[in-house]
């Protein structure tokens, strides 16, 4: 947004007046008012508790106390002797739980799984996210040495992704990409099904998923429509991994799989249509730009791009994109959430010209763009 002298003179008078004590006092107390100040303050103090929240949010999960509450209900006392806590810390624990939502109050000195609680345990691969999260927030500690350290990474999260700096990730080894690997997969399912509602994959004779993984996305995008051929292009080290869960799912007669670093290697052809789930926003100018280019050498002239993941540049500035992204990519040392404006300015440089943004379930979690030559 441009600056303009009347905004800049709003935003003066308004942080004047919320930054004065009277003002909050009389805010405070006038009906009209109150429930506004009383919601700023919420939010402010929010904002100071977050890591306490997100922390008991890791313990919950940690100590397994969401899934021993989808049993049934339990008392304070049994609850403390299943987690191995004095049962003062169970109760401080559950009390904390409660008002996030994660566990509701069944009666006196008894506990139930909350709406939140329950929810997660909807989505296993949200409660892994959660678990690696201590990597990020270790990094975090000093956020502002984050901040000032070039490119940022050099920490605990850049060492759990050994191959999103590796200078030869075509040649890490298997262990190396293996809980990369396993943590993309575990939460895939709810990605594929919103990138699958999202675009008539069916129509299509050939999709061709670059940086595929383990195959998630492609078993689903399988199951999904029964005719429609397959192939993965990702590292060799995860690509068997890849096999042993497309033979799973029976889909192996159906699947090419390649292995290969596309951002240093040609991208096969034979598709008429290449999807980057979750790739872009790992990658810099430059990695993204080479990337394009090679989708748009390997599709024919009536084939199709489909880039789903985190995108920024929302009407209004968005928590999850602006501030969750940001911060998590700097701590891995490489990439960030684009615009779509951006992400097409990128597209059209590669030789895309037919480019549209798609609607998804989520779109403060995946947005989703069709390119075509």
């Amino acid at each position: 947004m441009a600056a303009t002298p009347w905004r800049e003179a709003w935003i003066a008078w308004r942080n004047r007046r919320l930054s004065d004590p009277r003002f909050q006092r009389w805010a405070a107390d006038f009906p009209l008012t109150a429930p506004i100040a009383r919601r700023r303050a919420r939010d402010l103090f929010d904002l100071v508790g977050g890591f306490v929240y997100s922390q008991t949010l890791t313990a919950c999960l940690r100590l397994g106390l969401l899934d021993r509450l989808a049993e049934g209900p339990a008392s304070t006392g049994a609850l403390a002797a299943a987690l191995a806590l004095p049962e003062d810390s169970a109760l401080r624990l559950l009390g904390a739980a409660a008002a996030l939502g994660l566990v509701d109050r069944a009666g006196p000195g008894r506990w139930a799984l909350g709406p939140q609680g329950a929810a997660l345990r909807g989505n296993a691969g949200l409660s892994q996210m959660i678990l690696h999260h201590e990597h990020l927030y270790a990094d975090m500690t000093d956020s502002v040495a984050l901040l000032r350290r070039e490119g940022g990474g050099g920490g605990r999260l850049a060492a759990y992704w050994p191959y999103a700096t590796s200078g030869e990730p075509g040649g890490a080894p298997a262990e190396g990409v293996s809980a990369y690997s396993e943590l993309m997969a575990a939460t895939q399912p709810v990605v594929a099904a919103d990138i699958l509602a999202a675009y008539p994959v069916a129509r299509h004779r050939r999709l061709m998923d670059v940086g595929g993984g383990e195959g998630a996305f492609l078993a689903a995008a399988g199951a999904h429509a029964p005719k429609l051929e397959l192939m993965l292009f990702d590292l060799p080290a995860v690509t068997e991994a890849a096999r042993a869960r497309l033979d799973g799912a029976g889909l192996l007669r159906r699947t090419q799989i390649i292995g290969g670093d596309f951002l240093s290697e040609p991208l096969p052809n034979g598709a008429d249509l290449i999807t980057l789930v979750r790739i872009l926003h790992d990658h810099d100018e430059a990695g993204v730009a080479r990337l394009l280019r090679a989708a748009r050498a390997a599709l024919p002239d009536n084939g199709a791009l489909l880039i789903a993941e985190p995108m920024s540049g929302a009407p209004r500035p968005d928590r999850i994109g602006d501030v969750y992204f940001a911060f998590y990519l700097l701590a891995m040392g490489r990439g960030r959430a684009r615009t779509p404006a951006e992400l097409t300015t990128h597209l059209k440089a590669a030789g895309f010209r037919r480019i549209r943004t798609l609607r998804t379930r989520s779109p403060f979690l995946l947005r989703a763009i069709l390119a075509r030559p």
